[in-house]
This record gives C-alpha cells, sequence and structure tokens, in this order.
C-alpha cells in the first residue's frame, strides 16, 4: 500500500497549488511585458492599459501591478 503525501502551506494551499499559480504568474508577467516593452518602443502610454499600472513610474512595477490587479480577478 502507498501513501500520498501533500505538502500544505500556511494558508491550506497544496504545493501543486503554490506551482500552479507561480507559473500563471510567470506566463501573465511575460505577455503584459512583451505587450509594454513593443509600446514603450512605439511611444505609446501602456499604462493605462492595465489597471493598477497607472501610477507606477518604472516599467518593472507597472507590468508587476497590472498582472496582480489581473491575477487579483481571477479568483
Amino acid at each position: 500500500m502507498t501513501q500520498q503525501f501533500t505538502t500544505l502551506s500556511q494558508a491550506g494551499h497544496t504545493l501543486h497549488d503554490s506551482l500552479a499559480n507561480q507559473a500563471l504568474f510567470i506566463l501573465s508577467f511575460s505577455v503584459v511585458f512583451c505587450v509594454a516593452i513593443a509600446a514603450q518602443l512605439l511611444f505609446v502610454r501602456w499604462r493605462s492599459w492595465f489597471p493598477g499600472a497607472e501610477s507606477e513610474k518604472s516599467l518593472i512595477k507597472g507590468v508587476r501591478a497590472g498582472v496582480y490587479t489581473f491575477l487579483s480577478h481571477l479568483n
């Protein structure tokens, strides 16, 4: 008989859920980052496209804020 062990975090999420969330963040960050880079090179105001990124001055912080806002709508 084999036993399956699952590792739970403090919030009660399994390790599989944590890895899925990280993968979703990385994928979303990559897509938003590519859009932001393309818009930045074309001198387009892209921060208004992503809620949460409007007030950020840095490209990376703006992308991160946009991704966090997007991910909060998925839950």
